[in-house]
C-alpha cells in the first residue's frame, strides 16, 4: 500500500496530539465546571461526578498512556497487514467517530470541553484521510454500521480499561511504603 505509513503510523502522532490537548485541559476543566454541571444535569448519576473529582491529573496522565499503548499496538498491526488488520481498523473508526462524542459534549454543555478543539481540526481530518489511502489502495470498503459499533466500542472499552488499570495502579504506588 503507497501510503501504508502514514495512515497506518499516523494514527498514533494523530492520538498523541489530541490527547495532549486533553492531558493539559482535563484537570483544571474538571475542577471547574463539574460543580456547574452537577447542578445542570441531576440526572447524572452522583457516582459519576464523583469519578471526575477524584481523578487528578497523574492518573488521568497515566490513563492516556495505557491508551497510547493500545493506540501504538492498532498501528503497528495495521502497518504490518498493510491496513486489514480488523484490530487497526476498529480503533482508526473508533478515533474518528470519538471525535463526534467530543462534538457532542461540547453542544451539550454548551461551551468547551476536553478534546473538542481538536476533534474537528486533526481527529477527523486525519482519519478521512487515512481512510481515503486506505480506499484508494483497494484494501477499504465504506464502514457499515456494525464495524461503526465495533470502533465506537473499541474506543469505549479501551477507555474505560486504561482509566480502570490508572486508577489501580496509582493507588497502589500512593500506598506502597517509602523506602
Amino acid at each position: 500500500m503507497r501510503d501504508g505509513a502514514g495512515a497506518t503510523l499516523g494514527l498514533p502522532a494523530a492520538w498523541t496530539v489530541h490527547d495532549l490537548e486533553e492531558v493539559a485541559t482535563v484537570p483544571g476543566w474538571a475542577r471547574e465546571q463539574v460543580p456547574v454541571l452537577r447542578q445542570r444535569f441531576p440526572q447524572v448519576p452522583e457516582r459519576m461526578w464523583q469519578l471526575m473529582e477524584s481523578t487528578d491529573g497523574g492518573e488521568f496522565a497515566v490513563a492516556v498512556a495505557g491508551m497510547a499503548v493500545v493506540t501504538a499496538a492498532a498501528a503497528a498491526d495495521g502497518y504490518r497487514t498493510g491496513g486489514r488488520s480488523a484490530f487497526y481498523r476498529a480503533a482508526l473508526n473508533g478515533f474518528g467517530l470519538h471525535a463526534l462524542v467530543h462534538l457532542a459534549q461540547a453542544a451539550t454543555v454548551r461551551g468547551y470541553t476536553p478534546g473538542v478543539v481538536t476533534s474537528p481540526l486533526l481527529v477527523i481530518p486525519f482519519t478521512r484521510w487515512a481512510r481515503g489511502r486506505l480506499r484508494g489502495a483497494g484494501v477499504l470498503r465504506p464502514t457499515r454500521p456494525r464495524e461503526a459499533v465495533q470502533g465506537l466500542a473499541l474506543a469505549a472499552v479501551a477507555t474505560a480499561g486504561s482509566h480502570l488499570a490508572a486508577r489501580r495502579l496509582v493507588r497502589r504506588v500512593r500506598s506502597a511504603p517509602r523506602t
